[in-house]
């Protein structure tokens, strides 16, 4: 046979192959348990994220989805991107059980809801599967009895999952010193990797109104080292200790971002965005960057002075040369979407930031409480512009390898739902 013939043979016989996989799991029904909050885009962009890899590995499986909260137009923005997604109610709940075949836990800084995966265990007996979280001993402390039988019992429902993908090496290691087992455990990426929700009408509008030029700035996110959800929770108490810290780290650490900023504008014909992740991020970004920025660059800086939804931010980030900050979720979009972006994290963080290692971006990953490697940021967001050739390789192989992993968790997860 000569080689065209053998490649279209072998096209087609893909075909057939993808044809059948393809049909294999007609009328099979998921829940996807998350949606944990609506404050914070990167916790938005957990679900659609999910969402989004199991429309493309799996597009016959019916999906429905167990929210904590889809309010604020989440729900909207996902139902404009996933027609045909269902968003279960909570009178809805214990009928879909019943239904489905399979729950899976989507993306978070935890076993999110282990209530509702023990609920469903109890209810149903039927096989379940966790999706790119971060296991942390910074959330777990095992001095006291209940916190070992809250971790012993957590521990348990990985072992009896299906699978169990954790979206940073490091939790997977803490998970295997617990004794955790479970048959298939392995490093899975976080699902806002996938995330593609859009509004580019909005983020051009925004661009248009604060004379930004696509191509031509970058994207730059503060934050707190806790972030003072008493601000923006009702109920939540102020509480003293986090507050203190992070008074006392605030000009430590965004300093290098004011920096890295000055670089930026005065070296390159870039300008910077100040934008946020969360609802409290406008006021720091104000007050640690804007404000106390030279006032001769401050017409090549815009603040964004509103919150905004994960679609906006995406489409923006889309328009941008790339993203540095301090903040995690922002960038996972990013590279998931191809976009550069840098990572600052602090030791109050669990370990999620070091997935930037586990994926081949270990030289955009900076330990702020580290002075050695603070000195190397500014140049290092600067490098962003001026290497951009090696820095769009680096881009894509992080993201090629991102890719890779979400498919193969997708493998295990057609297997569990044939079996």
């Amino acid at each position: 046979m000569d080689r065209r013939k053998f490649i279209s043979a072998l096209t087609m016989a893909l075909g057939a192959s993808a044809c059948a996989q393809t049909g294999e799991l007609k009328n099979k029904k998921i829940i996807l348990r998350s949606s944990w909050q609506t404050v914070n885009i990167g916790d938005i962009a957990h679900t659609p994220g999910v969402l989004h890899i199991l429309e493309q590995h799996m597009p016959e499986v019916d999906v429905m989805l167990w929210p904590s909260s889809v309010n604020d137009g989440v729900g909207e923005m996902l139902t404009k991107r996933f027609p045909k997604l269902k968003i279960l109610q909570r009178s809805e709940i214990n009928k879909a059980m019943q239904e489905a075949d399979f729950l899976l836990h989507g993306s978070g800084p935890s076993l999110v809801a282990k209530r509702d995966v023990e609920r469903w265990i109890k209810a149903t007996g039927k096989p379940y599967g966790i999706y790119g979280i971060t296991f942390s001993p910074k959330r777990s402390t095992q001095t006291s009895a209940d916190s070992k039988s809250v971790l012993d019992s957590t521990v348990q429902i990985f072992n009896n999952a299906k699978f169990t993908f954790f979206r940073d090496s490091h939790s997977l290691k803490f998970a295997k010193q617990l004794g955790a087992n479970c048959p298939i455990m392995e490093f899975g990426p976080d699902g806002a990797f996938a995330c593609d929700v859009r509004n580019d009408e909005a983020a051009k509008s925004f661009l248009k109104e604060n004379g930004l030029e696509e191509g031509k700035f970058l994207c730059c996110i503060p934050r707190y080292r806790y972030t003072p959800y008493w601000l923006i929770k009702k109920g939540r108490k102020l509480d003293p200790k986090r507050d203190s810290r992070n008074q006392e780290m605030k000009e430590h650490d965004h300093a290098p971002l004011r920096k890295a900023i000055e670089e930026v504008v005065r070296k390159t014909d870039h300008k910077v965005l100040i934008c946020p992740e969360d609802q409290t991020q406008m006021a720091i970004g104000k007050e640690m960057l804007y404000d106390k920025l030279p006032k001769d660059i401050l017409d090549k800086v815009v603040w964004r002075s509103k919150y905004w939804l994960t679609d906006e931010a995406l489409s923006t980030y889309h328009l941008s040369s790339g993203l540095f900050g301090m903040e995690m979720h922002s960038p996972i979009m990013c590279i998931g979407n191809g976009i550069p972006a840098i990572v600052g994290r602090f030791a109050e963080q669990t370990s999620k930031g070091f997935m930037w290692e586990d994926i081949g971006l270990k030289e955009w990953l900076f330990d702020m409480d580290k002075e050695e490697q603070v000195a190397k940021y500014p140049s290092t967001v600067l490098s962003l512009i001026t290497e951009r050739e090696a820095t769009m390789a680096k881009v894509a192989k992080g993201k090629a390898f991102v890719e890779g992993r979400q498919k193969a968790t997708m493998n295990y997860l057609r297997s569990s739902l044939k079996s």
